[in-house]
């Protein structure tokens, strides 16, 4: 009997060893010993947060716990990656990160484009451009980020010309130079609110941001009278760090699984030319 409960103790110390050796391997979702990386990044509600919440099973396959933090403004983001509440912010183009750097000293970098949202003129009375009247009053952003950009989206369709040689991100209304139907512009106003200012009707045409207008329920692809063009567009969406972060394995791994093909064709069939993958830019 003694011979036997000692080979049944054998057996049963080596499953156990058995056990304890396979718990040392990473876990199905990549993790190591089972346990998940945690990762908050902050991040606008449409349509980043709802990028980031398809993301959020293929991060934890490679051991990352995505957690995402909301956020209604433009502001915040950023002031909460300074501060360090998380450790990546989406929600920004390039061109409003350098300006945030610069007004504020962030020590931010880019760690990687996702996505474009070509920005939309929108009207309640007119169906055209081409039927804007002379005189026609343009509301837009008060961020001066955007200002260059919808500047050049108005060049773009022929309402008005631009300086020679300005920079494109950087031009405000003062280097207007031909503005053929004397168009106004009522540059004061908080982005978010742009969507509602279109459906109460006021003015004669609004510039609104593709992620408001989404969020508002309107379509970015077919309301506006006019699109932005995505090609060669300076504005992609980022993943944005405190400076040294972008070299974080979590940090890459989650840009590199925002980049996938799977991501990048989710942004496609979702949102169906409201919102573009960073990669067809050049396209």
């Amino acid at each position: 009997m003694k011979k036997w409960l000692g080979v049944l103790l054998a057996a049963i110390l080596v499953l156990a060893l058995a056990a304890c050796g396979g718990n040392n391997n990473d876990s199905a979702e990549g993790g190591k010993d089972g346990k998940l990386v945690k990762l908050k990044v902050g991040a606008s509600n449409v349509p980043h947060a709802e990028i980031l919440e398809k993301a959020k099973p293929l991060l934890k396959k490679k051991g990352i716990d995505l957690e995402i933090i909301t956020f209604q403004d433009y502001i915040l983001p950023n002031k909460a990656l300074a501060e360090k509440q998380i450790d990546a912010n989406y929600f920004q183009h390039i061109p409003y990160l350098e300006s945030q750097k610069k007004e504020y000293g962030y020590d931010f970098v880019n760690a990687g484009g996702i996505h474009i949202e070509p920005i939309g003129l929108y009207s309640k009375k007119y169906k055209s451009i081409e039927e804007l009247p002379d005189g026609a009053t343009i509301i837009m952003s008060n961020s001066v980020a955007d200002h260059g950009r919808i500047l050049s989206m108005l060049q773009e369709k022929g309402l008005i010309k631009l300086k020679p040689g300005v920079d494109k991100t950087k031009a405000t209304v003062n280097d207007i130079i031909e503005n053929p139907k004397h168009l106004k512009f009522k540059a004061d106003v908080d982005a978010g609110l742009l969507p509602q200012i279109y459906k109460n009707g006021e003015g004669d045409a609004v510039l609104i941001n593709a992620n408001y207008a989404l969020d508002a329920g309107l379509d970015p692809a077919k309301d506006p009278i006019a699109v932005e063009s995505p090609k060669n567009n300076p504005y992609v969406n980022i993943i944005a760090v405190r400076k040294g972060d972008e070299n974080r394995k979590e940090i890459k791994t989650l840009v590199e699984v925002l980049q996938s093909k799977e991501i990048q064709d989710f942004i496609k069939e979702k949102y169906h030319g409201a919102v573009i993958p960073a990669a067809e830019n050049n396209q």
